[in-house]
Parts: C-alpha cells; structure tokens; sequence
C-alpha cells in the first residue's frame, strides 16, 4: 500500500509523526508531502526533527497568502505530483488550507481521499477552518473519526457508511512525548518556577485582525495575577506590530513558539493554559491541566463536559476563570487509548482497492 500524506502546518505535522511509524512498522510505502503552509523553521523543520519524522519527499514552498491565493498555488502544485505518484491513498490531516487543497486535487485526479480528524464541527460557518473540515468530510472516501460525537455528526451529515472510529493520534504522540519529558523542568524564561505561571497562545484571526479585540486579549493576559509565558506565532507578533500593540507588557513574558518537546513539558508544568488553539485545549485536558479557551466554541466538546476546558468570550472575566479551582480527577478516555495510528493504518489497508 502506497499512502501520500500532505501537511503544511504545525498541527498536522504532530499528528504525522505517529502515523509515520505506523506505516513504518507495517512495511507501506509512505510519501510525504509539505505545501510549505508553515514555512518558518521553527513552526516546521523542527517538528519533523523532534518527532523523528522522515523529511518530506516533495517540499511545495508555497508559504503565505490569502487563503485563496494559498490554496490555489497548493492545488496547482499538487496535481502534478498526485498524479506521478498515484498512491493508493491521498491522507489529509485536519482543517487547514492544505487540506482542502489537497483534497481537491485527490478527487479531481479521481485517486482515493482519507480525511484524518474527520467529523470534527464547531459550527461556527465564520471560521474558515469550518468549511475546510466539512468540505473535505464530504469530498473524503474514507472518514477518520477521533471520537464517538465525530462519528455522530457524520451520521448526521449521511457519511456513517465512509466513517470509522478510530481514536485520535494526538493522544498517541502526546501521551509518548509527555512520558518522554516527564523529568525535564519547563524552560521558563526570567525564572519563573514550574507551577506557577499559565502557558498562553492567541493565534486565530477572530482573535488577531480586530485591533480592539487584540488589545483587549493582551490586557487581560497582562493583568492576571501570575506569570503569563505567551508562544508568540508569527501571525500574533505581525499583527501586533501592526495594530501598534506591546505584547511586552505586565504579565506577560514572551517566547518564541516551541518545538513540541518542550510544549508538551510547558503545558505540563503550567497551572493553566489560556488559548484559542483547538490542538491545545485538547493537549491540556490529556495533561490535566486546566484550559480556558477565548473563542465562543470548540470542536473539543469532551473537554467542556468533564469540566477540564471553559469558553470565554467576556475577557472582563478572563481572570476568575483562569483562576478556578482544578476539576474533579478523571479516567475519562474521550479520544481513545493512544493506538489511533494501527487503527488508521489497518482501516486504510482494509479497503485498499
């Protein structure tokens, strides 16, 4: 069985490394593509390094734009090499702009589609993410779902026939890594000691492209009452510079974005994690560590139910809620037992033409 994978982005490059061995430890043949999405180092070449994954076999270098001029120049980039390498599966990963362009380019070409992550919805249709993930579920002859309200918003949509639950990979490499690290102190800046700061991210343009809206995040991250470390993503540092607004300001201490080593060991020595990231919020419930997430939905529903994640839209309330008591403990297993990756591999096997 031959798989072509293609990424672009932070997120899907994690989810990469546990399928890579998967397919590794089975004896495919596995080809990776990167659109170039992400092109700065420290948000791509240090993931495949860190994680042991294989370098890409095609690199498209597509870098910035608009999403229409992105996912145009992947889909234009993409066919040619669909279409030389023919695989048996085209996997795609996520959301993002380079997983709809390569669906696109897979259906077109008439070559099977499997949408990892699929059935995920927050129902928010302002967030292109949204129509990313829909889109693809739709276009997709094979439907990778992590959890079981995935399953059911397939069936929903009539796509339970090209659906399988197989658990989500994210619990695979988090849950390895953070065994891997679970001795190594966090790399605070300025001293700050493990346990008492929060591990904020703000990257989402709901979050970022509205001036006012940016600024009052800032505020309220500055005004908590411990240190805050902010993973500064190129996306926030641009727009903050260009709104005029100082991320270096009261509580605030910032980083550059970390290699996923080292998050997975800030998040675990955090006493909270502030975000809009959908990979984190998870990531901080299979931690156990307390979330609060500025956006007015999640996909990660599981996280809201077993009290481990609190939506925020009213920053004016940012500071109570961050600091509240830590949930009950639980042994809930809502995205599976960190052998998403063989189920992957086996449902991919299972129905290769």
């Amino acid at each position: 069985m031959r798989v072509l994978s293609v990424v672009g982005a932070r997120p899907q490059f994690v989810k990469l490394a546990p399928i890579a061995q998967a397919l590794a430890d089975s004896g495919d043949e596995h080809v990776i593509v990167h659109t170039g999405q992400h092109y700065d180092a420290a948000m791509s070449d240090v993931f495949f390094r860190d994680l042991n994954i294989p370098a890409p076999d095609v690199h498209l270098g597509v870098g910035s734009g608009t999403h229409g001029v992105q996912t145009g120049a992947m889909l234009g980039a993409l066919d040619p090499v669909l279409e030389d390498s023919r695989p048996d599966w085209v996997l795609v990963y996520g959301d993002t702009n380079s997983t709809i362009a390569a669906a696109l380019s897979a259906v077109k070409l008439h070559i099977p589609l499997a949408h990892l992550e699929a059935g995920l919805r927050s129902f928010n249709r302002r967030m292109p993410e949204e129509h990313n993930r829909v889109l693809t579920d739709h276009a997709a002859d094979l439907c990778l779902a992590p959890t079981e309200l995935a399953m059911s918003n397939l069936r929903a949509e009539g796509l339970e026939g090209r659906a399988v639950l197989t658990g989500d990979v994210m619990v695979d490499i988090c849950l390895a890594t953070a065994t891997r690290v679970r001795d190594t102190p966090p790399s605070a800046p300025n001293g700050i000691r493990s346990g008492d700061y929060v591990l904020a991210t703000i990257h989402r343009a709901e979050n970022t492209d509205d001036p006012e809206r940016l600024r009052s995040i800032v505020s309220a991250l500055a005004s908590l009452p411990h240190p805050v470390i902010l993973t500064a993503h190129p996306r926030l540092r641009a727009k903050a510079e260009h709104h005029g607004i100082d991320l270096r300001t009261g509580s605030l201490h910032i980083v550059d974005p970390l290699e996923y080593p080292a998050m997975v060991s800030a998040v675990t020595h955090a006493r909270a994690v502030v975000t809009d990231s959908g990979g984190l919020q998870k990531e901080a419930f299979l931690l156990r560590v307390p979330c609060t997430t500025i956006r007015t939905e999640t996909e990660w529903t599981e996280t809201l139910e077993l009290h481990w994640n609190v939506l925020v839209e009213d920053l004016t309330l940012l500071a109570d809620i961050v600091n509240r008591d830590a949930p009950d403990p639980t042994s809930a297993t809502p995205y599976g037992d960190g052998q998403a990756a063989q189920a992957v591999v086996a449902a991919l096997r299972q129905r290769t033409r």
